[in-house]
């Protein structure tokens, strides 16, 4: 039986990475069409969005098999319920990108991005790419240190979003109140995309440490192959 159930853990790992790896697929896609207003590209992030949530509900419903069927205790059912949280923050995170994509379409054929901030958000794009690559990673691997990049990327986003917000504020800012909103929404939706996977990162920090803010030195000893005593 416990064979039986280790499978079933292996199998949520799986799940976990295969949702990741398509919203990192969707949130490429939905940067570059906001980026260069393709709408036939921003079409497929939409559409590709119910196979997110459909994975999602096939994942919670293992998970909730497991829970049933095999009850179990201490770090198996911590493993279990994080699984249901990073399944609820990977699906949150697809319908960030499909957002972004609903921005290209409903503004085309115009540009959704206002003049003189293209260049900020082709860069928060390129980050929020390098931000899922970086989760899948981390959920394929349980790779403590790449906790850290997380955070940095995270900080950069929350630069850009500020740079936008200060942007829009200032007085030299003339753009019409659909450019504004179009660019703090969007703004908004790719720093928040970061936010739920530094969120997703923690929770696989916990499992591995049982500290939901280790630090620096408990990384490392978990890196190195040490073992932490709960």
């Amino acid at each position: 039986m416990r064979e039986v159930f280790h499978q079933s853990l292996e199998d949520v790992q799986a799940r976990l990475v295969e949702i990741s790896e398509l919203v990192t697929a969707a949130i490429d896609k939905a940067t570059r069409a906001f980026g260069t207003s393709d709408v036939a590209l921003a079409e497929e992030v939409i559409e590709a969005d119910a196979i997110i949530d459909e994975k999602a509900v096939e994942l919670d419903e293992l998970a909730i098999q497991i829970l049933a069927r095999q009850q179990p205790v201490a770090r198996d059912l911590r493993i279990v319920v994080a699984a249901l949280r990073v399944s609820a923050s990977l699906e949150r995170m697809g319908d960030i990108a499909e957002h972004i994509a609903q921005l290209t379409r409903m503004r085309f054929p115009e540009r959704a991005i206002p003049k003189g901030l293209k260049s900020t958000f082709t860069k928060m794009g390129e980050l929020d790419v390098e931000v899922a690559r970086t989760l899948t990673e981390l959920l394929r691997t349980e790779d403590l240190s790449l906790l850290e990049t997380l955070r940095a990327l995270d900080d950069k986003l929350d630069d850009g979003h500020l740079s936008v917000f200060e942007k829009v504020l200032s007085d030299a800012w003339k753009g019409e109140a659909a450019a504004t909103v179009d660019a703090t929404l969007a703004s908004r939706y790719l720093e928040r995309f970061a936010d739920h996977a530094v969120s997703v990162a923690k929770k696989v920090a916990y499992l591995a440490t049982g500290d939901w803010k280790p630090d620096t030195e408990t990384i490392a000893v978990i890196v190195a192959g040490g073992e932490i005593v709960d």
